[in-house]
């Protein structure tokens, strides 16, 4: 993101030695290693012998180690951007909806700055500008989010602002580590906020996080979504990761012991003393709440025991023996205090209805069954389960457990070999691999499962999810067989690999099917009642990116194709967009959207080559299914727009965000196929173009006999818009239909659609075309009922555009016809203007006898509205006029200087072919050169600055008519005249180097004549002829201008030696400046005028801004000589 260094220049680096007590990773892996690092990732070998750990241990660098380290501390791209915006990125959007409109205000300006420095080169403001911006958004947080941080607590709402607060210092942090002039200054620093950014991440993230999702769905189980958020950030940056800046024999690592010690002891207690916090008046209340004491330790600390497999108990021991030792034997006593726990707190908490057995037998066999299973799962991944008294163990442990759910759930007993049976099938698959064994196990597990669904739901009445329980149980039983029959089709050979792909896709598409129902369709209807049944979000997200973690896992293993992946990734996908939209077909529209888009970004690779590119046809093709499937998106588009803005959307608003749609969704086949067509970009680029202007314009459109859906339909028979708010009085809409052609017909020309740059007459043909539909739409639109204007306003656009496109690239003759044209759009400004407010007040006059009070007051203001839009057209007219002769002029110029240099590097042996192409290319477009300028063209400057007068008098016009003259005003009026040429006919002398002089003139002027005026008003004038204002009244009166006439004089030294300045650049003395600047100091302070104080501080800023500009013309010159 950021630039290269930007002091440019030789220096001496300072490096820093490694830390003599810092443990060092080695390398590369010793024999007895498992896993080294690689990049960010640990990889770990699947024996099921212990894990061995890189050994860390203490020692004195040597003379040569410490220089390798030296050298070793080298600046690099920073690695880990993905890991800190996973966590920054969302706390740092929360801290802004807690924040507000001023916190972001605050940021964008910051931003913006930033960029615009680093766009510049400048890396160090950019740097300054991002902590400003920072450290005021915190401090406008602290004032906006008071009344929501106000907790009853003094401590929580400190606690709360400090943590904001250090947010906000790691994101501060975060921008700092990717400037790359730190990373080449300052290396150690470098590597201290690396350190600092994974030192205090997952202390600080998990707690904004639970903040977040506590404001969104409540206290209740707060406890464990902190315990997750810990969890997650713990095994996203406390397992040992690879520095970015660390290279060579130098400890690899980001973490020390100290950090990686903290951490696991915050995954332990923090989650549960929050819980102690936060219910600690319950938390002995029963057996379920010491039950939720426990496995909010005990959960972190197996999670921990997990984490170690990838080296993140490296803290504790470096002997890789005593870790396994350590993971089994702290394993088992966590598992054992895990499954009781669960047992009490879910099992006979929420399943008990389900349990048959008698008590204490109950207990007895729940216990059996979950510790029993727990351990033996835990056995065989820890690889105990490796010689025959150990699979002999685990069979017969298998099949008791087996037998005691059976019992538990009620199984009959005669029938209770049936489950024996299947455990000990699954238990010689995993012992064995016996794939016949596994099927075995399927279809006996698939027969329990059916006969617990008709046991227990069968006889009920109920409907669910808008359709029978009996029908969901089915689909229910249906994905459990699924899931449970593709772990055994892995081990089939690769040719029966498409088994795989089918069921995971059939799985896939069940449980779509089933959770769109569940989620869309939230009623329940039994025994005549209803019932809202809500199914969680969090299901649909848990379901979402398990099922993308499992496509993943298997794509990487190749146990399903490319394209079978990319159908579960579409799948799994569009279930997120149940979220959002709520429309009951949304899913399988957005999974047919997918399916159509991500082609481009899934199919087309190939491992070796990368990305590989579409042949034209397979484009089209692709093109065509986009548009259908946006075509089938249609219903869900009008649902979506219709919730947006309260009502339905017109038909043109619909037709544009198909439009809109569908040129989002072919960019990636444009970008990653196409991107060496220039065609195909440019149709891209109309096409996005046309939906944006159908969704702003939304002109009048009829589509009824396309749209077939009865939503839409339905939305257009309605009048609920009409019997709410009534019929409304809105004027012709049909000619955007014009604007939307002139906008689309420019874009054509742009892009070199229509070869308007090498055929005359198409370009006087386009010129024409975009001069009519535009004065058409702007007399329509802004001048309705004024239809003797129309003609004049038409042929006024028309000019304008002739003389626009003409110039920008001119033909053989146009340099002749242009002045001409420019003298007609001028003629046409006061005989327009004159007919607006002569003949239109006439005939307004004339009925105004027949008028009430009320509409000759309306007449009035149309008249003086008409008038006002007259003028602004006339303005844009000429400033647009202006900025094309000074673009020209400017691009002849680059053209001039960068032809004397290529003149001064042709060689003259160049090739013949290059030679002639060239002259093809330049005989093909005519233009105007600096010769031709001076013998054809040299009316261009002189027009220009017409131009520019007569825009910046007519919007001097405008302000005093609608702001009174204001002072704010003049300060973006006056750059207007930056646009004014050297030329020798209306202003002699004045070239490049006076371009700011104008400008300063003008305001200077524009102030002292306003004060002038304010001072009269106030003292002279009240609006009545026959009054002398404030003296006739006991206003204020000749003191009062006297006194700022003397103030007013007082700040006018300092204007004439900057604008002086401004025109010769000629350096004025230090003492002068000294002078005259504390003269503005009185009209600051003691002045009655508004305008005279910004006189006064215009002043200072004018010598101040003389003096900083002297010193660097000096200092300039100094470098030169």
């Amino acid at each position: 993101m950021m630039p290269d260094d930007p002091f440019a220049r030789q220096r001496q680096r300072a490096f820093i030695t490694s830390s003599a007590s810092a443990p060092i990773f080695p390398t590369s892996p010793s024999p007895s290693s498992s896993f080294s690092f690689s990049g960010d990732r640990r990889t770990s070998t699947a024996s099921p012998s212990p894990v061995s750990i890189p050994l860390r241990h203490s020692r004195s660098p040597s003379p040569s180690t410490s220089a390798a380290s030296r050298h070793s501390l080298t600046p690099s791209t920073f690695l880990h951007n993905s890991r800190l915006a996973f966590a920054l990125v969302p706390a740092a959007l929360f801290l802004l909806d807690l924040g507000g409109t001023p916190v972001f205000t605050i940021l964008t300006l910051g931003l913006a700055a930033a960029y615009f420095f680093d766009s510049a080169k400048f890396s160090v403001p950019s740097f300054l500008s991002i902590w400003v911006s920072l450290v005021l958004s915190q401090v406008a947080f602290f004032f906006s989010s008071s009344p929501s941080l106000s907790h009853t607590s003094l401590p929580l709402t400190g606690l709360s602002l400090f943590l904001c607060a250090e947010t906000t210092f790691l994101i501060g942090v975060w921008a700092s580590v990717n400037f790359r002039w730190i990373q080449i200054e300052h290396p150690a620093i470098a590597i201290s906020l690396e350190r600092l950014l994974f030192a205090c991440v997952p202390v600080t993230v998990p707690s904004l996080f639970t903040w977040a999702v506590i404001s969104a769905v409540g206290m209740p189980n707060s406890s464990y979504y902190f315990m997750i958020f810990s969890c997650v950030f713990y095994w996203v940056f406390s397992i040992p990761r690879t520095s970015s800046f660390k290279k060579g024999n130098a400890d690899p690592s980001i973490l020390g012991q100290l950090e990686c010690c903290f951490h696991s002891l915050y995954i332990l207690f923090v989650p549960l003393l929050f819980h102690i916090g936060s219910h600690h008046s319950t938390i002995f209340s029963s057996w379920s709440s010491v039950c939720e004491l426990l496995l909010l330790f005990f959960i972190p600390f197996l999670f921990q025991l997990y984490a170690s497999t990838r080296g993140a108990l490296w803290w504790v021991t470096t002997n890789s023996h005593q870790i396994h030792r350590i993971r089994v034997v702290n394993g088992a006593v966590a598992v054992i205090v895990v499954v009781l726990c669960l047992e009490v707190r879910v099992i006979f908490h929420s399943f008990g209805k389900y349990l048959h057995a008698a008590p204490p037998l109950n207990y007895i066999l729940v216990t059996v069954v979950m510790l029993g299973g727990a351990v033996g799962l835990g056995a065989h991944m820890v690889g105990m389960v490796n010689d025959a008294v150990s699979s002999l163990a685990f069979t017969a442990l298998t099949v008791l457990v087996s037998a005691a759910g059976a019992i538990v759930v009620g199984f009959p007993i005669p029938f209770i070999l049936l489950p024996m049976i299947a455990g000990f099938c699954l238990a010689q698959f995993f012992t064995r691999k016996s794939l016949s064994s596994y099927f075995t196990f399927v279809a006996l597990a698939t027969l329990m499962v059916l006969w617990f669904v008709v046991h227990n739901y069968w006889d009920l009445n109920i409907w669910l999810a808008a359709m029978p329980l009996k029908t969901l149980t089915k689909y229910l039983v249906l994905g459990i067989m699924l899931a449970m029959t593709v772990p055994g089709l892995t081990l089939l050979p690769v040719k029966f690999r498409f088994l795989i792909e089918l069921g995971l896709i059939g799985h896939a598409l069940l449980l779509c099917y089933v959770e769109d129902k569940l989620f869309n369709h939230a009623a329940m209807y039994y025994y005549g009642y209803d019932e809202e049944v809500v199914y969680p979000s969090y299901a649909v997200l848990v379901t979402t990116f398990l099922g993308m973690a499992i496509v993943r896992r298997m794509s990487v293993d190749m146990r399903v194709g490319p394209k079978a992946g990319w159908i579960l990734t579409c799948l799994y996908c569009s279930k997120i967009s149940m979220l959002f939209i709520a429309s009951r077909s949304v899913v399988w529209v957005s999974a047919v959207l997918l399916l159509a888009v991500t082609p481009p970004l899934l199919l087309y690779k190939d491992r070796t080559k990368g990305v590989s590119k579409m042949k034209v046809w397979q484009g089209y093709a692709h093109a065509g299914v986009v548009a259908i499937s946006a075509w089938f998106c249609l219903d869900t588009i009008f649902e979506a727009i219709q919730w947006l803005q309260g009502r339905p959307p017109s038909d043109s608003l619909l037709l544009g965000s198909y439009i809109l749609l569908t040129g989002i969704a072919c960019i990636p086949i444009v970008a990653l196929h196409f991107s060496h067509s220039q065609l195909a970009k440019r149709f891209l680029l109309l096409v996005i173009a046309t939906g944006c202007l159908l969704v702003t314009m939304q002109p009048p459109l009829s589509l009824s006999w396309v749209f077939r859906s009865k939503l839409i339909q339905m939305a257009h028979q309605s009048n609920d818009d009409v019997s709410i708010y009534g019929y409304t009085l809105r004027g012709p809409t049909w000619p955007s239909w014009l604007l939307i052609s002139t906008v689309i017909l420019t874009l054509a020309s742009i892009t070199s659609i229509i070869p308007v740059k090498y055929i005359a007459e198409l370009r006087a043909l386009y010129s024409i075309i975009v001069g009519v539909t535009l004065g058409i739409y702007i007399s329509v639109q802004y001048f309705f009922g004024a239809l003797m204007l129309y003609p004049l306003l038409i042929t006024t656009v028309t000019c304008a555009a002739v003389f626009v496109v003409f110039t920008h690239i001119p033909s053989a003759s146009s340099t002749r016809i242009l002045p001409w044209v420019f003298a007609m759009l001028v003629a046409l400004f006061p005989v327009t203007y004159l007919l607006e407010g002569q003949v239109r007040a006439k005939g307004f006059a004339a009925s105004a006898e027949e008028e009430q009070e009320a509409d000759r007051f309306s007449t009035m203001l149309a008249i003086q509205g008409a008038r006002l839009s007259l003028l602004g057209l006339y303005a844009a007219i000429f400033m647009l006029i202006a900025l094309v002769i000074k673009f020209d002029l400017a691009a002849l110029l680059h053209e001039k200087a960068g032809s004397n240099t290529q003149k001064s590097r042709v060689q003259p042996h160049s090739l013949p072919k290059t030679r002639l192409f060239q002259q093809r290319r330049q005989s093909a477009t005519p233009s105007l050169t600096i010769k031709r300028l001076s013998a054809e063209a040299a009316w261009m400057p002189l027009i220009g600055n017409i131009s520019t007068i007569l825009c910046f008098l007519i919007c001097l016009i405008l302000n005093i008519t609608l702001t009174g003259s204001s002072n704010r005003a003049i300060f973006f009026l006056a750059p207007i005249l930056l646009l004014l040429n050297q030329d020798s006919d209306i202003i002699s002398g004045f070239g490049d180097r006076q371009r700011y002089f104008p400008v300063t003139i003008v305001v200077s002027s524009y102030l002292v004549l306003v004060a002038l005026y304010r001072i009269w008003e106030e003292v002279f004038w009240t609006g009545d002829n026959e009054s002398w204002g404030g003296l006739s009244i006991g206003g204020p009166g000749w003191l009062f201008v006297v006194k700022n006439l003397a103030l007013l004089i007082l700040t006018l030294p300092n204007h004439i030696l900057f604008n002086r300045f401004m025109w010769d650049y000629v350096k004025q003395t230090d003492a002068m400046l000294l002078l005259t600047m504390p003269l503005n100091l009185p009209s600051i302070v003691i002045t009655d005028v508004l305008t005279i104080r910004v006189l006064g501080l215009l002043g200072i800023i004018y010598s101040l801004a003389q003096y900083l500009i002297s010193r660097r013309i000096r200092i300039a010159g100094m470098r030169y000589i």
